[in-house]
């Protein structure tokens, strides 16, 4: 039984069953490697790019696929499957090289964006700070303008891609206090000035270097500011309502590739002289992860569809389908290690890889918690309903 493709158009069941045979051939074999050796899979990642997936909302006038943002969730979900990790990047990436593209000068676009959209360059997104997580707009790097120059002060922690990316889409004050005193800016990552902490040790997400970026007196020029000024945090707001749902995608492939091996598993061990798939209990253990699953990503279409649509209620739906997949995802891949037993604790199966990447995602793009304030704001705040 497919509990994904019946709500699939002709073209995107060809975009998935493309994004699944690339991340069998070119992911699959490594991704064991990639994360025990923590190894950045660069040329993977351009082989992802020639097939369209590091540029996949990125629009086809400067080098991009120009989908949707419903055929990229298809997209990171299959990479997923097998690499949630080096999906999770791609993801990023995509994100942020949609702002640039999106909301950069023509200088910047002409040089930059069908580089990044190609995979042949590579982008880190930089907001968080090491006392600006979920508060963002307290963020506290400053950029000074300086005749047609902006000058750059400050620090940003747990940039993934940092020290291997070749550009940096960085939150920067430019102003006061709060969200409008923020702009956003394309800093080219090898610029004079910037410097990049140790690559951190982190329980899952090995394939990905994430590090603490500083910027000590860097210069960028003014065609580098990324809309107007003030404008930052809208954008990068934006940027984060895909960002939300390619994270949540994630989660869903993780959770999908959790399930096959859970189920793959079940079909294999014997206990007690029967098949682990003769024990009801099991049974209805997988029954409800496949329920799960398949909740979650009508969630995620859902969302998705909004956001493509420009629906004013999208960024509320954002929140709640990155909340319920992350949760419900990381929730299978628990599930199917414990179907697993001790051998699900082991190396030697996928399945507490697939565990160890899914749980950040419950962190980043902004916490589940703060996906809830989000919801929580729009039921009080708005006569809207939520349909």
């Amino acid at each position: 039984m497919d509990i994904q493709a019946h709500d699939l158009t002709e073209t995107q069941a060809a975009i998935r069953e493309a994004a699944r045979d690339f991340a069998l051939a070119e992911m699959a074999p490594y991704a064991a490697h990639w994360d025990a050796e923590g190894e950045f899979p660069r040329e993977a990642i351009r082989k992802a790019g020639e097939l369209g997936f590091c540029g996949l909302y990125i629009g086809e006038d400067v080098g991009g696929s120009g989908l949707t943002r419903h055929d990229a969730t298809i997209v990171f979900e299959e990479l997923a499957a097998v690499d949630p990790s080096t999906a999770a990047y791609i993801s990023i990436h995509n994100m942020a090289s949609w702002m640039l593209a999106t909301f950069g000068t023509p200088a910047i676009r002409e040089q930059w964006a069908s580089e990044l959209a190609s995979g042949g360059k590579l982008a880190s997104y930089c907001l968080t700070e090491p006392g600006a997580g979920s508060d963002a707009a307290s963020l506290k790097t400053r950029a000074e303008r300086d005749g047609d120059h902006y000058v750059l002060h400050g620090a940003k922690a747990f940039i993934s891609g940092a020290g291997a990316t070749d550009m940096l889409v960085v939150m920067a004050r430019t102003g006061g206090e709060g969200a409008r005193g923020i702009s956003a800016f394309a800093v080219p990552a090898n610029a004079e000035g910037v410097g990049y902490g140790r690559n951190e040790e982190k329980l899952g997400w090995h394939s990905q270097p994430t590090r603490a970026v500083t910027f000590d007196g860097v210069r960028v020029p003014v065609d580098h500011r990324l809309g107007e000024e003030g404008e930052g945090f809208r954008i990068a707001m934006k940027g984060l309502d895909g960002g939300r749902l390619n994270i949540a995608a994630c989660s869903l492939g993780a959770a999908q590739g959790a399930l096959d091996a859970a189920r793959r598993y079940m079909g294999e061990r014997t206990q007690f002289g029967r098949k682990l798939a003769d024990f009801q209990a099991l049974q209805f253990k997988l029954a409800d992860m496949a329920t799960e699953l398949v909740a979650a990503r009508q969630m995620v279409h859902t969302a998705a569809r909004k956001l493509d649509a420009g629906r004013g209620d999208a960024t509320v739906w954002c929140a709640m389908a990155k909340r319920f997949a992350t949760d419900a995802g990381f929730s299978i891949c628990n599930d199917a290690l414990q179907i697993h037993g001790g051998y699900g604790y082991i190396r030697e199966y996928p399945v507490e890889r697939l565990l160890r990447d899914a749980r950040v995602h419950q962190i980043l793009e902004g916490t589940n918690e703060i996906m809830r304030v989000i919801v929580a704001r729009h039921l009080l705040n708005t006569e809207e309903e939520l349909r």
